[in-house]
């Protein structure tokens, strides 16, 4: 099910700019939006939207006062906290500054009584909205009657077709957490949030900022299917505090943590050893152990700030017979001890024992079992999940290339004496399960249209590499200046990169041109280590629309082919929009075409159909990739205007 939103309730007040009380203070104003998007029994989702009418500012706090006793629950694009009415809303790391005339956003769910309604007044860093020294004057208030969707009654695997592996996933209270490998993309290990593990969103990044040495700056060097891989990610209890940890190059693990995952991620520690495919667990008295390892299966014990190793021995040989052992997940049931195990990339084993460091005994969880994906593979690694009202599941992905690796969801059992079940439907991973018994909740959907309204881009982009900061901004639409001079487009920085949804998808880019240079390079690729795009080419003060292929690495993430221009068309006007539907279901031949279009309504084929490369080695599945970068001398800029994702 994918949730629509339905506006229920909508209060604005509005107020022109009010005289500060000394000249060195920003004047304020506001205008405020509160929409409830969704109720459901017992509870609501809301919008809230701010709208600065006043000077800029760097940083926001909007509070505003509930009445009738609604209590807010999960939120997202802010730090909400409450205390009885008194409702405080604080920026993101992200979105803290609103220029004069901006808009930021954020949301939230709540419980609520029979009665629930708007509130009367919202206050922003100080200065209540509407206040010009007399009661506001206007208020309107708008109630529309909805029908709740009801909830279906099973699912469909995959339950989420874009590419996030090496899952590790979690709940906190109600609501559920992802997490997944980026590799080169910038910023790492993506969180996504649920509230029934069927329907997901974006919730923000583990890893603010590729902190692990040049290459991933793409300036000179580059970390092509390094960085991110097999981390994990957990929450702890006592400090109300989420870990997410992982090996980077082989080398050195980095903790990082934060109070909310869409809040500011900092780095915890540095250790100084490689836990290799690691999982977390916070056992009963608050102790954090980490398993990992490759074939010997080791753990750690954490000292009691998570910055360094207490203790480390290793706790399991696999034996010759089942082969790899790898992608470690920690658990605690009922007094035992359980290490999660991948064999990749057609099998799951799982380690029992009655203390953390073993001994351990072992089990075949699956192996060569039929996928829910056609021409995909074998379900595996991923983690296990109990929810509020206690039962188990098992998010696992499967090999579907080109588009990735897609995560599947299945319900567990276990025996009498402590072993896990998948539930399979005629020997098989199921297509399609049951729902699980978990109440409905708004979210975000994994599609749709972004403007790059606010000032910070949203979560679900990433660079491939870090990014040079000082040639891009979001206001109101993204500003990419040209930041290397290159035929090469692996080695140009600020690529802005989006999943592709499966199992077929059209990704729309709209782009003013207006200030291009000679020898500029614009356009939207099909990006991956066999990568396509189409595009705008300036040279000698003109513009050309063109679709170039053949752009190719080899085995070490090499450049072998910086691409060959294999279409082109005359260029007037400075704005277009560029598209590219690609076809990612599993299986060779599959493929994406390239379209232009010059009024966003008629779109002109362009080039031949680009063949996807389905082989795995890359990791990574394709992406959408928006790029803007330089031949001749930096200088030159496109404003993203719109990126649609769209399905048939």
């Amino acid at each position: 099910m994918r949730w629509i939103p339905a506006t229920l309730c909508a209060l604005t007040l509005v107020a022109a700019g009010v005289a500060a009380s000394t000249a060195a203070q920003a004047a304020p104003g506001c205008s405020v939006t509160y929409a409830k998007t969704s109720e459901w029994q017992g509870g609501f989702g809301a919008s809230v939207s701010i709208t600065n009418t006043g000077d800029a500012i760097t940083g926001w706090t909007l509070e505003w006062t509930y009445a009738s006793g609604q209590q807010v629950g999960q939120h997202w694009n802010a730090v909400i906290t409450q205390s009885g009415g008194e409702v405080s809303a604080r920026n993101a790391s992200y979105n803290a500054a609103i220029p004069s005339g901006g808009k930021v956003e954020f949301g939230f769910n709540a419980t609520a009584g029979s009665s629930n309604p708007a509130p009367v007044s919202f206050r922003l860093n100080g200065t209540t909205c509407g206040d010009t020294g007399t009661p506001p004057t206007t208020t309107t208030t708008t109630t529309t009657t909805t029908t709740t969707t009801p909830k279906p009654s099973s699912f469909t695997n995959p339950v989420l077709w874009q590419d996030f592996a090496d899952i590790d996933i979690i709940r906190v209270g109600d609501a559920y957490y992802y997490s997944a490998s980026t590799m080169h993309y910038s910023p790492g290990a993506p969180v996504l949030r649920s509230y029934d593990l069927v329907n997901w969103e974006f919730a923000g990044h583990s890893v603010p900022r590729l902190d692990f040495g040049s290459k991933y700056d793409l300036n000179g060097s580059r970390g092509y299917v390094r960085g991110i891989w097999a981390s994990f990610l957990n929450h702890r209890k006592s400090n109300n505090t989420f870990y997410w940890g992982g090996c980077v190059d082989f080398a050195q693990t980095h903790i990082y943590t934060a109070t909310s995952v869409d809040a500011q991620w900092s780095k915890l520690s540095t250790i100084n050893k490689c836990y290799y495919d690691a999982g977390m667990l916070v056992d009963d008295n608050d102790t954090m152990y980490v398993a990992y390892g490759n074939t010997q299966i080791s753990v750690a014990q954490l000292s009691a700030d998570g910055k360094s190793e207490v203790r480390s021995q290793q706790v399991f040989q696999t034996p010759s017979n089942i082969g790899t052992l790898e992608g470690a997940r920690f658990y605690k049931r009922n007094g035992s001890y359980y290490i999660w195990l991948t064999r990749p990339a057609n099998g799951q084993y799982v380690l029992k024992a009655s203390s953390p460091f073993g001994p351990y005994t072992v089990q075949q969880v699956l192996l060569d079992m039929p996928g829910p994906i056609q021409g995909g593979g074998v379900p595996h690694q991923g983690g296990m999940v109990q929810t509020q009202n206690g039962d188990w599941y098992y998010m696992a992905f499967v090999d579907a290339y080109p588009g990735g690796r897609v995560p599947v969801l299945a319900p567990i059992t276990w025996t009498s004496d402590g072993w896990p079940r998948i539930t399979t439907v005629n020997g098989g991973w199921g297509a399609n399960y049951p729902m699980p018994n978990l109440p409905s909740r708004p979210v975000k959907p994994m599609t749709g249209v972004d403007t790059f309204d606010g000032t910070a881009l949203k979560p679900q982009w990433e660079w491939n590499h870090n990014p040079d900061t000082t040639k891009y901004s979001v206001n109101n639409g993204l500003r990419l200046s040209t930041a290397t001079v290159t035929n090469d487009l692996y080695n140009a920085r600020n690529t802005l990169t989006h999943r592709v949804q499966g199992p077929t998808s059209t990704g729309t880019v709209t782009l003013d041109l207006s200030s291009m240079r000679d020898g500029d390079r614009t356009g939207l690729a099909m990006l991956r280590d066999s990568s396509a795009w189409i595009g705008v080419k300036r040279d000698n003060g003109r513009n050309r629309v063109v679709m170039v292929n053949g752009l190719t690495m080899d085995g070490n993430w090499n450049t072998t082919g910086t691409g060959t221009e294999i279409a082109s068309a005359n260029l007037s006007g400075s704005r277009i929009w560029l598209r590219a539907n690609a076809d990612i279901r599993p299986g060779s031949g599959r493929q994406a075409r390239f379209s232009y279009s010059t009024d966003g309504v008629n779109f002109t084929s362009l080039g031949t159909g680009f063949t996807l490369k389905n082989e795995w080695q890359f990791f990574m599945g394709y992406r959408f990739g928006i790029f803007n970068h330089a031949t001749q001398a930096l200088g030159g800029s496109v404003t993203v205007q719109r990126f649609e994702l769209t399905t048939p």
